[in-house]
């Protein structure tokens, strides 16, 4: 929902096919407010394109390695401008504001801010309203004023640790929303924008099980919330004066399996963004007549960019997939019709092909599937397969753009992605069926997924690679304890590999926000003896495995390196242990952990990750890298 803290991307195609990613740009006024070099700049928006521009601070001040801006937010009159910086080997951050006068200065600056939203007062003054994060735990908001007036004071404080906070600036600016969640409960209290020293008001109290996101247009609120039967998202409103439950009106329902993406709010209508059925729709709901046009998207788009947009008669996004670039889409209101961008159609539309399968599971469940390989391939049953999957808290699995995933299709390499249980490609209830207690489903979709390819002619267990990063690494080294035959080699980034211990240890600082995923096995015997039957540490046994290379960061808070190393070093033990016991002439797997200095999570445009990564698959599956590693340049600045 909190579709403005995206990261917008911007892709260009030049002739040699490189490609840039901007890290944060912001429309406002007049001005394009952005990232150049080591600066934050702004132009007008005519000149965005053109080297005309005002540099507004130097990063280099902050004396930090690498610095990026994150997030940019200018305040109502455009007295002031924030911005989140970030670096690319730690998760803190700093947020700066820079007072907007013919001589920019910085006039203050936060660190370990996570979200922030200015407003404007009565009396006309900017009010700064921004989270502090601690340890990973974001708890308290606070509030500040520049200027003459200066200020900094705490103005909220969440006393339960397995909640977290974010704000969001509702589209039309009237309300700030506080937002209090954890992984299936939420709570929102609204500010009000013409009044913001006022007390906030709460619209419902958390109960738990519910979830709710709040928009707002002409006195009334949008509620997207799972509450009532089916518990999936629908759209309910009510009047802004009386925001509790119990006004909720109903007013869009979504079809089953449907996971709601976004929601963007316009003057005279509602914009939802879904994937149903694993295919991506736009729904256009008209605010004065409720009347609903639904828009199917072209099958090769897997996901949406969402765009900052501020102009009423416009709703533009990006749709993009894992080997093709984003592209530029425009519903027009006054229309009613979606445009498509023009110009240059990459060449990967003519030589690959996009399929959607599914494969059945133990127990009857149909799991989507998405596949990627090249159109002239022959007798796939001996092309190179990569298989990704994740599988936790709802979240879908990563379909962004990814330049080395579209090399590898070139070089006739099948891309598969397993949409399993745990994720949230088809909805709240796909997500429910894959965790705490169900959690082994996603595992028995996994070894279907893999199954059902092969039995299909994609590719063969002797040339089947897996991947995954952070909890996806739960169910790739489950399934290389339970089925270790149906794989080659497993590449992992950060993966999480010791729940058991990890979630018996209560001093960590995101163990009490994941109960609600993998349960308590500190208090409850049966989480306990769960966990233990499909915890990748607590399964590794003498027998033959794939050959692993693990990507871990030295200071990771999210996933503790202890936890990796231990790992890796019984798994190293019980290869050895089999490798005995088998006799001579038996080819033990390589086994190799990466430790990359940074406290980063997951690094996704590391180059010298994607190359070892590449370079240890091709390897491993005997096959000759050298021209991979050519087309690779031709996207990725080395």
């Amino acid at each position: 929902m909190d579709a403005f803290e995206k990261v917008r991307t911007k892709l260009e195609t030049q002739p040699q096919e490189e490609y840039e990613i901007i890290n944060a740009e912001v429309k406002h006024g007049g001005f394009v407010y952005y990232q150049e070099g080591c600066c934050l700049v702004r132009s007008k928006d005519e000149e965005a394109d053109n080297d005309n521009y005002e540099v507004l601070f130097n990063l280099e001040e902050l004396k930090l390695d690498q610095p990026f801006i994150d997030c940019i937010r200018v305040a109502p009159d455009e007295k002031y401008v924030a911005a989140k910086i970030r670096t690319e080997d730690s998760e803190a951050s700093t947020c700066i504001v820079v007072k907007l006068s013919d001589q920019p200065v910085m006039e203050a600056s936060f660190p370990n801010v996570s979200s922030f939203e200015w407003v404007k007062d009565e009396e006309e003054e900017d009010v700064l309203f921004y989270t502090f994060q601690r340890n990973l735990r974001c708890h308290d908001v606070y509030r500040a004023t520049f200027g003459d007036n200066k200020r900094n004071e705490r103005f909220y404080t969440e006393k339960d640790p397995s909640y977290f906070v974010f704000l969001y600036l509702t589209k039309d600016s009237r309300f700030l929303t506080i937002n209090i969640m954890n992984k299936t409960t939420s709570e929102v209290w609204l500010i009000d924008g013409l009044s913001p020293w006022d007390p906030p008001v709460l619209i419902q109290k958390r109960i738990h099980g519910v979830l709710y996101y709040v928009e707002h247009r002409d006195d009334e609120l949008y509620i997207l919330t799972n509450v009532g039967e089916p518990t999936e998202f629908k759209l309910m409103r009510t009047a802004a004066d009386t925001p509790a439950i119990m006004n909720w009106d109903l007013f869009f329902t979504m079809k089953r399996n449907t996971k709601v993406v976004d929601l963007d709010m316009f003057k005279d209508h509602c914009v939802l963004f879904l994937k149903h059925s694993n295919l991506l729709y736009v729904n256009v709901i008209g605010l004065a007549d409720d009347s609903v046009r639904s828009l199917k998207l072209p099958p090769w788009a897997c996901g949406f960019i969402m765009d900052t947009n501020s102009d009423p008669k416009n709703c533009p996004f990006q749709l993009c997939s894992p080997i093709r670039p984003p592209k530029y889409y425009t519903y027009k209101f006054a229309e009613g019709k979606l445009f498509e961008e023009t110009g240059h159609e990459d060449p990967i539309t003519k030589t690959s092909r996009v399929l959607r399968l599914e494969a059945k599971s133990k127990d009857g469940k149909s799991v989507p599937m998405t596949i990627f390989h090249k159109t002239d391939s022959e007798d796939l049953q001996k092309k190179p397969l990569l298989v990704h999957v994740y599988g936790a808290y709802g979240m879908d699995l990563k379909m962004n753009f990814r330049p080395e995933r579209r090399v590898l299709v070139d070089d006739g390499w099948i891309l598969a992605y397993c949409h399993v249980r745990g994720g949230g490609e088809l909805g709240l209830q796909w997500h429910a069926d894959g965790r705490l207690t169900k959690k082994l489903n996603g595992l028995a979709d996994l070894e279907a997924c893999i199954k059902t390819l092969h039995g299909q002619g994609f590719s063969q267990p002797s040339l089947t690679t897996l991947t995954a990063f952070s909890a996806g690494g739960v169910l790739v080294g489950a399934l290389c304890n339970s089925n270790p035959e149906l794989l080659r080699a497993v590449t992992l980034e950060a993966p999480f590999l010791d729940v058991l211990n990890t979630m018996m240890d209560t001093t960590l600082p995101l163990t009490l926000e994941e109960l609600e995923e993998w349960g308590n096995p500190s208090s409850d015997e049966k989480h306990k003896n769960y966990i233990k039957r499909y915890c990748p540490y607590q399964n590794i046994k003498p027998q033959h495995y794939p050959s692993i290379h693990i990507t871990a960061y030295e200071n990771d808070e999210r996933v503790p390196l202890k936890g990796i190393v231990n790992y890796t070093e019984k798994l190293k033990e019980a290869i050895t242990e089999h490798a005995k016991d088998t006799g001579e002439g038996y080819q033990a797997p390589n086994v190799v952990l990466d430790i990359q200095p940074g406290g980063n999570h997951v690094i996704e445009d590391s180059h010298k990750k994607i190359t070892a990564q590449i370079k240890f698959l091709y390897e491993e599956l005997g096959l000759d890298s050298t021209s991979i590693f050519e087309n690779l340049k031709k996207y990725l600045k080395f």
